[in-house]
């Protein structure tokens, strides 16, 4: 009899284990939407589901450290210099560079293509034909620096002129 009540508790504990396993909600894909990949330094990727996630944190000290850190708080963000501007060209005309999220960039004059990227708070171009140009918030009002092949973002500039953004929209 003894031996009856133990084989029935352990299978009623079986049972219970087995059911609750099947119960439980399947875990979301790991390679769909709904999840976030970390691409690490050394190129090896960890993927997370959103559900586990509770917050991001960024702390302080390794923003500063970073190279696409704003030098200033006032600089306006990454976000601000996706869209199209118009600048000036220095020789009292004016042309359009298209900054994309991707970091794609092109300009209107020989529609030349070329890549962007956020560094201190500016929006730096560098064309495929060598030139290169940022997109500077000064004041209160933005303007862009042209530099010609072989020169560097911290050269003096071979002109500057305004530059606006022609679709302005909330970030």
């Amino acid at each position: 009899m003894r031996r009856n009540v133990v084989v029935a508790g352990i299978s009623l504990m079986m049972l219970f284990t087995f059911a609750g396993v099947l119960a439980r909600p399947a875990a979301a894909p790991k390679n769909g939407s709904g999840t976030i990949v970390i691409v690490f330094k050394d190129g090896h990727r960890q993927t997370f589901n959103l559900s586990d996630i509770e917050r991001v944190e960024f702390p302080a000290a390794a923003l500063a450290a970073g190279d696409n850190s704003p030098a200033n708080a006032d600089a306006p963000p990454r976000g601000h210099y996706v869209g199209k501007w118009e600048c000036g060209d220095g020789n009292g005309s004016n042309f359009y560079i298209t900054l994309k999220e991707s970091g794609d960039a092109m300009r209107s004059i020989g529609d030349e293509h070329g890549r962007w990227v956020y560094v201190n708070g500016e929006a730096r171009v560098s064309w495929d034909d060598g030139a290169q140009d940022a997109i500077r918030k000064i004041g209160s009002h933005y303007q862009k620096f042209a530099y010609h092949e072989g020169k560097s973002f911290t050269d003096q500039p071979d002109n500057v002129t305004n530059a606006k953004l022609t679709n302005p929209r909330p970030i």
